[in-house]
């Protein structure tokens, strides 16, 4: 009796072939195959890896939309979904991954200038992986994702673009500084408008409690008049004890007086 033993690993599939024809997909484990008397057929198996994978392209010469040359290189991480398709439908899916990354990278780039790579560089990686998309998936293939692993510029191009970042940064600096003073004196003068607005109300308020102050004086200073008026018209004793009061006030100054009475009423004059 033949048999025919194969053991596929774990995140691995195996492709069953007999007699040189494609039979089946072995899933990962053991597998008899074989065992009929005076089985002649002749088997082999092909083991494919299914865990996620990378591969690296390596820089390569692309002239940009505005006539730059630039080499890139990418990190293009993939896995193997239909391992019958990668194996029949291309000779190496590996290669032809290179490859059409390679094609990918190449049209994108050409279709951009040098200012637009620069400005996002994640731009390339999605756009390498859309373009790839369709592409893999003929030969079984799934493009996980595409990184930028390097970007190489001519030399005077990279003294350039140096210079240029250097006088970008020196340029943020002094708008953050411009941007600093500014917050400064933008603080400053809030400070000082609400210092004014303090001294502006403590002075108003100090004007209204004087205001009111002098208005009480002169309510009270009418209602003692009033009330003396009053007192002096109910008592008209009172109104001569006034005047003597003023007689004597007037003697201490050693004036001369004519005292007159007419009546009830008496009259007092300076000579």
């Amino acid at each position: 009796m033949t048999r025919f033993v194969t053991i596929v690993p774990e995140s691995h599939v195996a492709l069953l072939y007999e007699d040189g024809a494609f039979a089946r997909t072995l899933a990962p484990g053991r597998h008899e195959l074989g065992k009929r008397l005076f089985d002649r057929v002749e088997r082999r198996v092909d083991v494919v890896d299914l865990r996620e994978r990378s591969v690296t392209i390596k820089g390569q010469e692309i002239l940009t939309s505005d006539k730059v040359a630039i080499r890139v290189s990418l990190l293009v991480y993939f896995r193997v979904k239909d391992a019958a398709k990668a194996k029949h439908a291309v000779a190496s899916y590996e290669e032809r991954i290179y490859e059409d990354v390679q094609l990918a990278a190449r049209r994108f780039l050409a279709s951009r200038d040098l200012n637009a790579i620069l400005t996002d560089r994640n731009e390339i990686s999605d756009a390498v992986r859309e373009d790839m998309k369709i592409a893999a998936t003929s030969y079984g293939v799934e493009i996980l994702r595409a990184d930028v692993k390097d970007l190489v510029f001519p030399g005077n191009l990279r003294e350039i673009m140096n210079q240029v970042l250097e006088t970008e940064r020196r340029a943020e600096a002094k708008l953050i500084e411009a941007r600093r003073e500014s917050e400064v004196l933008r603080m400053k003068a809030e400070a000082e408008a609400g210092a004014a607005k303090l001294r502006a109300v403590s002075a108003a308020e100090q004007a209204r409690v004087a205001a009111e102050a002098q208005r009480e004086r002169k309510k009270l200073e009418l209602e003692a008049e009033r009330e003396e008026a009053r007192a002096l018209a109910e008592n008209p004793a009172l109104l001569k004890l006034r005047e003597l009061a003023a007689l004597g006030e007037m003697a201490k100054s050693g004036g001369k007086f004519v005292i007159g009475l007419s009546g009830s009423q008496l009259s007092i004059a300076r000579e």
